[in-house]
């Protein structure tokens, strides 16, 4: 990831826990649980302020968590209960661990050639049968705005993403607006993402 997103996360930790931390994602949050059985073991992968984590949490999942930024590691670590680890996405190793990893507004921050690198180490953490929900910015912009790198996506650069790749099947795609306080305007593209049947752990 970009040293100037995890720069900005450092500097505005305070300000963009405040601004997220209370946002309503019940309605993505739920079309991710109904996919995996109960109690079953999730990564929150980019955590941000920890508010998906406690919720997860408070449905009887198992959560673990990682974000690139320390400042957001301590204060989701606070928020939660739980240690937060200070990990970046492309130093995720874990191997057949987890039936879902929460993606939500995180790996946006990656270009379209990190992702090609940080989808395989995603499917291989999972288990059989197992997903991932990832949402981001909906359009086909690449590069720095307001301070951090983002890669966004409809879904025609999605599919051809993931076809690049192979390590995954796409489940299904919805969209919505923002639900932060002025944001509606802005539209996310939000999907469910499925390892693909005979995908061979650290292969491609």
């Amino acid at each position: 990831m970009h040293t100037k997103t995890i720069r900005y996360y450092n500097e505005n930790a305070k300000e963009f826990v405040s601004n997220t931390v209370g946002a309503n994602m019940e309605y993505n949050q739920k079309r991710f649980c109904e996919r995996l059985p109960k109690g079953a073991l999730m990564l929150d992968f980019g955590c941000g302020s920890g508010r998906d984590t406690k919720y997860f949490m408070s449905q009887g999942y198992q959560v673990e968590a990682l974000d690139g930024s320390e400042e957001l590691c301590r204060m989701a670590s606070d928020f939660t209960g739980i240690e937060v680890k200070h990990r970046y996405f492309h130093e995720l190793d874990e191997e057949d661990r987890y039936d879902g990893i929460w993606a939500c507004s995180s790996i946006l921050h990656l270009s379209v050639n990190e992702l090609k690198e940080v989808f395989p180490k995603m499917a291989k953490a999972l288990r059989h049968q197992g997903i991932v929900y990832a949402s981001f910015k909906y359009g086909h912009f690449e590069g720095e705005r307001n301070g951090r790198y983002f890669t966004d996506l409809n879904e025609e650069r999605l599919h051809r993403l993931v076809d690049d790749t192979g390590v995954f099947i796409v489940e299904e795609t919805w969209i919505t607006s923002d639900v932060r306080p002025g944001r509606d305007e802005e539209i996310w593209l939000n999907m469910i993402l499925k390892r693909r049947e005979g995908y061979v752990l650290g292969g491609e």
